[in-house]
């Protein structure tokens, strides 16, 4: 009966925490958008343009943060302010999801590994712990061994294409953001920060660079 009521309060942990994150995530997005939106207006003018200097660094550190709905955000400041708003919308998002992978490489697996175990994820804590004790090479082994369907090696062979799709699927905020996604790649170790940098910037381009080019 114990052990009944132990997973059932876990879930609900995981279940209220999770829409915790929701909640914040879009609370912050709403910031965000009333920041950023107004003050891209006057571009030719010193102090407007340090305003939007500063909205466009705020939009960098927010839209790292997981569940925050920063690819939305971009894509309404598109269809704003068209193409003038493009270059800033792409480096912004690029910078953010480099800033949330970044985190996660330097967050200790013991870190984790606790976190997990607060919220009775036994299965997921000890996979960080056997993963944490190999190195990258091995650790693609591992999971392999640990995945015996053709379709789940497929996905982790493929897990950069996976990442692409997963960072341009509308509503992807509900699998943790950009920031959310880029901070599990982090954390997880099996994408190297160059090959990583690559899937992003290929990744993030296609809407801005539409913008740009039915503007000419």
């Amino acid at each position: 009966m114990r052990p009944l009521l132990t997973r059932l309060w876990a879930k609900r942990r995981i279940i209220a925490f999770y829409a915790v994150l929701l909640l914040c995530g879009w609370l912050l997005g709403g910031v965000l958008r009333e920041i950023t939106i107004p003050e891209m207006r006057a571009m030719s003018d010193p102090t407007i343009h340090g305003m939007v200097m500063g909205a466009f660094t705020l939009y960098v550190v927010l839209a790292a943060i997981p569940f925050v709905p920063g690819a939305e955000i971009g894509f309404t400041l598109l269809l704003v302010f068209g193409a003038q708003a493009a270059p800033l919308v792409y480096f912004g998002m690029v910078g953010s999801l480099v800033v949330a992978y970044i985190i996660a490489r330097l967050v200790p697996a013991s870190a984790l590994r606790r976190a997990l175990d607060w919220f009775g994820l036994k299965k997921a804590s000890n996979l960080i712990s056997e993963l944490d004790a190999v190195n990258r090479e091995d650790r693609l082994n591992l999971l392999s061994q640990m995945m015996p369907s053709g379709m789940s090696q497929h996905l982790l062979r493929h897990r950069y294409l996976l990442l692409a799709v997963a960072l341009n699927t509308p509503g992807n905020s509900l699998m943790g953001g950009g920031g959310g996604l880029a901070f599990v790649a982090g954390a997880s170790r099996l994408f190297p920060f160059w090959p990583f940098l690559i899937t992003v910037i290929c990744a993030v381009a296609p809407v801005p660079l539409f913008f740009l080019l039915t503007s000419l």
